[in-house]
């Protein structure tokens, strides 16, 4: 088969090369006659007269000619490829399969070894407020009737799971039995150190103890860009709130998020994050962040003289903070100044002594500034109540909670939670009322914030400000090359 396959494919060869040999032959003949004709009729004017008959012969059978030659080329081609044809079809020739055993070395061995391996599983989860014993070893793969029963009765374990949220690590075998088990949680949120409940699985079985450890900070940095709004930025940033939060509260009174704030507006954010065993506990503060809103860019970096509380400054040394927040409520819109209206439920012109935010129930009410609770309770048309005391005369109201978060005598500091927006009292919906006082008499609160300018960096603590300046501008620059990489 190969020497036939072989035998055709050259006799094809052949008949192409005899046929483009003959072209070119017929080619150089006509270009001969030519010349030729043009000698006679130049040199031999006697010979001119049947040079002209053969030309006459020519130019009365054109057709005729330019069948034959071309008879001839189309019969040359038609040979190569009848010759080319001539062979089986390869769709048609049958298909070899050809095995050939590869040998492992040692194979027996090494499934042996594999075998006295033994793997364990790690898995990992959050507590929920529904849970039992053994919904949550279910959610961990696990089947285990006796850490089910360890975990129900074990005064340890059950004070560790009986909050929602807490972090839980477990460690199982190849049966899926529980091999060893972390809790981690904070008692509270200010805390530096964690609590770890460890189960392990011994000889005596298993067993528990609780544990403090430090944990250690890490920093992260992301970016993103405002296309509908803040918040939706933030989350495909995954930007915990925690930190989104804080940036419009460095940023509050350079930008006002509820109007100006504009669609295209980017951010940059290098920020802290509390870890236990390598896991995220908690989110730290902003360290350094950049808010470029239509052609304004904006910056900020933290920094703490020695024995004195840090502010948020730029990166000139200027001041970003002042003694109180814009507004006691994140991402909320005003509905109510400090001027006579008609009162919504009396219908009377009456003067709002405060300032009205709407926001959804359960919306995080803040202290606008540092302070001790004065009160904290339910005072009639205002519903549930905190009042603050900032000093120097200056006191503030929140009314309308659905909820309140601090108690009477507790010191608070700027941006705390004090509450959750809600309907109490004398209300036609769910809003934050916000008053501000000087001296027992009420003020509108905007003016008062933005006299209270807190002060810029002491001469003396420049060189140091300067240099972690440069520290966050590298940190900036990375954050914003890793948002650009993030929106392609």
């Amino acid at each position: 088969m190969s020497f036939f396959v072989a035998l055709q494919s050259r006799l094809a060869s052949l008949l192409i090369g005899i046929l483009f040999l003959c072209t070119a032959v017929l080619g150089a003949l006509l270009v001969g006659v030519q010349r030729v004709l043009g000698w006679l009729d130049g040199q031999h004017p006697v010979l001119t007269a049947g040079s002209k008959a053969v030309a006459r012969w020519l130019a009365r059978h054109p057709k005729a000619i330019s069948a034959s030659l071309a008879s001839l080329l189309l019969a040359g081609g038609g040979g190569a490829f009848a010759i080319a044809n001539l062979g089986p079809d390869i769709a048609d020739q049958p298909v070899v399969t050809i095995t050939v055993p590869v040998a492992i070395a040692k194979l027996e061995e090494q499934v042996q070894s594999l075998d006295t391996v033994n793997l364990n599983l790690r898995r990992s989860d959050t507590t929920r407020a529904s849970d039992t014993p053994e919904s949550l070893l279910r959610r961990l793969g696990l089947v285990d009737a006796e850490a089910a029963v360890f975990l129900r009765n074990n005064p340890l374990a059950k004070q560790a799971l009986r909050q929602s949220g807490r972090a839980v690590t477990a460690e199982a075998d190849s049966q899926q039995r529980l091999i060893a088990l972390h809790v981690r949680w904070l008692n509270k949120e200010s805390d530096t150190f964690f609590q770890r409940l460890s189960i392990q699985r011994g000889d005596k079985g298993l067993q528990a103890a609780l544990e403090t450890s430090p944990m250690n900070t890490s920093i992260r940095m992301t970016g993103g860009t405002v296309t509908r709004s803040l918040y939706d930025a933030a989350d495909e940033a995954r930007l915990p709130d925690v930190v989104i939060n804080q940036l419009t509260q460095i940023f509050s009174n350079q930008i006002d998020f509820h109007r100006t704030l504009r669609k295209g507006a980017r951010f940059s954010v290098v920020y802290e994050v509390l870890e236990a065993d390598g896991e995220p506990v908690r989110t730290g503060r902003v360290l350094t962040a950049e808010f470029n809103n239509g052609n304004n860019t904006y910056e900020a970096t933290w920094f703490q003289e020695p024995g004195q509380k840090g502010n948020y400054y730029s990166l000139e040394g200027k001041s970003l903070s002042r003694a109180y927040l814009a507004s006691p409520v994140p991402f909320s819109r005003q509905t109510s100044g400090f001027t006579m209206r008609l009162h919504p439920i009396f219908k009377t012109q009456q003067a709002h002594r405060g300032v009205d935010y709407a926001a959804p129930t359960g919306t995080p009410a803040q202290s606008v500034g540092d302070g001790t609770v004065i009160f904290a309770g339910v005072q009639g048309g205002y519903g549930n109540v905190v009042e603050v005391r900032h000093g120097s005369g200056h006191t503030t109201l929140y009314a309308h909670l659905s909820k309140i978060h601090v108690r009477k005598g507790q010191t608070v500091q700027k941006g705390q939670t004090i509450g959750a927006v809600g309907s109490t009292g004398w209300s036609t919906g769910p809003h934050l009322h916000f008053e501000f006082r000087v001296n027992g008499v009420h003020v509108d609160p905007q003016k008062v914030i933005q006299q209270a300018q807190a002060l810029p960096i002491a001469p003396g603590a420049m060189p140091r400000f300067n240099a972690q300046v440069n520290q966050a501008k590298t940190q900036l620059l990375a954050a914003a090359q890793m948002r650009e990489s993030n929106s392609q």
